[in-house]
C-alpha cells in the first residue's frame, strides 16, 4: 500500500515517490535540478507570520500544530490538494519534502496527519 512520508530535502538517503516540497521557502543550498521535485505547494505551508513565530522551537510546536491545522481548513487549496494526493496514492508513495531540521517538530508532520485524516474522510 503507498504511503505518505515525510523526507528532509537535505538527507543523503532520499527514497522513491512523488516529491512535493511542503515548504513556503525554497531551501538554502539546494539547486531546482538537484531537488527533483514533481511539485512545490507553497501555497498549502504555513504563513509567513505562524512560521516565523514557531521559529522552530519544540515548545511551541502545540501551538503552532494547532493554528496551522486551522489554516490548512480554511485554505482553498486544500481540499482539491486532498483529492490530487489521493489520486497520486494510487500510484506510489508521496514524500513531503520539508528543509527544517527538526525531523518530529516541523510543517510536514502536520501536513501529513492532516492529509491521513482527510483522505480517511474521501469515498
Amino acid at each position: 500500500m503507498s504511503t505518505i512520508k515525510t523526507v528532509r530535502i537535505y538527507a543523503k538517503e532520499q527514497p522513491a515517490g512523488y516529491r512535493i516540497l511542503v515548504d513556503r521557502l525554497w531551501p538554502r543550498g539546494i539547486k531546482k535540478e538537484a531537488a527533483n521535485l514533481d511539485e512545490w505547494e507553497k501555497e498549502l505551508a504555513p504563513s509567513r507570520d505562524l512560521r516565523i513565530w514557531f521559529k522552530h522551537d519544540p515548545a511551541r510546536y502545540p501551538d503552532f500544530r494547532q493554528d496551522y491545522l486551522e489554516e490548512l481548513a480554511d485554505n482553498p487549496e486544500w481540499p482539491p490538494f486532498v483529492e490530487h494526493l489521493q489520486e497520486l496514492l494510487q500510484k506510489g508513495d508521496v514524500l513531503f519534502l520539508y528543509g527544517a531540521k527538526d525531523e518530529e517538530h516541523n510543517q510536514a508532520v502536520v501536513l501529513k496527519e492532516a492529509a491521513k485524516e482527510a483522505l480517511a474522510k474521501l469515498p
